[in-house]
C-alpha cells in the first residue's frame, strides 16, 4: 500500500484543523477528479509502520481536531486494511479526536460490515459525478455524496446524514 502526501495542518477537508493523509491509488477515476495524481497504486511514497507513527504524531498536537483519510481510494480493497490499521492507532490513542474519510464505495452496499467502521465518526460516500458538481456544498463535491454519521447509522442499521455544520457555505 502506497499514500501520496500527508497534510500536518489541513481546514479544507473536516471540521476544525486536522491531519489529511490523501491515499494513493484509485480505480473510479471520476471526471475532473480534485486529485487525479492519486489514481497510480505505484505512485507516491510506501505506506508503513513508521507513516502510522508519524501521522499519529502529527496528531498529537492540541490544536488538531482529527484525522482525514482522503485518497486516491481508501476504501479500495488494495488500502483497505492499511487504512484500517491507522484509523484503529488513532482511535486508540485519540479516543476523542474525529476520523473523517472519503470514499467513492456507498456505506450501506459496499462498506457494510467492514471493520474500519468500527473507527470512522463520518464518512462522505459515493462517486464524484461532475454533471452534479454543487461548490456550495460542505465536505463533498457533487448532491450525490453523502456526509454520513457513521457510528449512528450503524447503531440504527439505517443511513443518518451528519447534520452539524452541513449546512451551505
Amino acid at each position: 500500500m502506497r499514500y501520496a502526501k500527508i497534510r500536518k495542518m489541513d481546514i479544507s477537508n473536516g471540521p476544525g484543523v486536522r491531519v489529511s493523509i490523501f491515499m494513493q491509488g484509485c480505480t473510479f477515476h471520476c471526471k475532473n477528479c480534485f486529485n487525479p495524481e492519486t489514481h497510480d497504486f505505484q505512485g507516491g511514497l510506501e505506506f508503513t509502520e513508521e507513516t502510522i507513527a508519524k501521522v499519529l504524531e502529527f496528531c498529537s498536537l492540541e490544536h488538531i481536531v482529527g484525522l482525514s483519510i482522503l485518497g486516491g481510494e481508501p476504501m479500495h480493497p488494495k488500502n483497505i486494511s492499511g487504512t484500517t490499521k491507522l484509523a484503529q492507532a488513532f482511535k486508540e490513542k485519540f479516543p476523542n479526536k474525529t476520523i473523517w474519510a472519503w470514499t467513492g464505495f456507498l456505506f450501506d452496499r459496499d462498506l457494510k460490515g467492514k471493520e474500519i467502521l468500527n473507527y470512522l465518526d463520518v464518512l462522505v460516500d459515493g462517486l464524484f459525478v461532475e454533471e452534479l458538481h454543487d461548490p456550495t456544498l460542505k465536505w463533498r463535491g457533487s448532491l450525490n455524496q453523502r456526509v454520513i454519521d457513521v457510528q449512528a447509522s450503524t447503531k440504527s442499521n439505517k443511513v443518518i446524514l451528519y447534520e452539524k455544520e452541513l449546512q451551505k457555505n
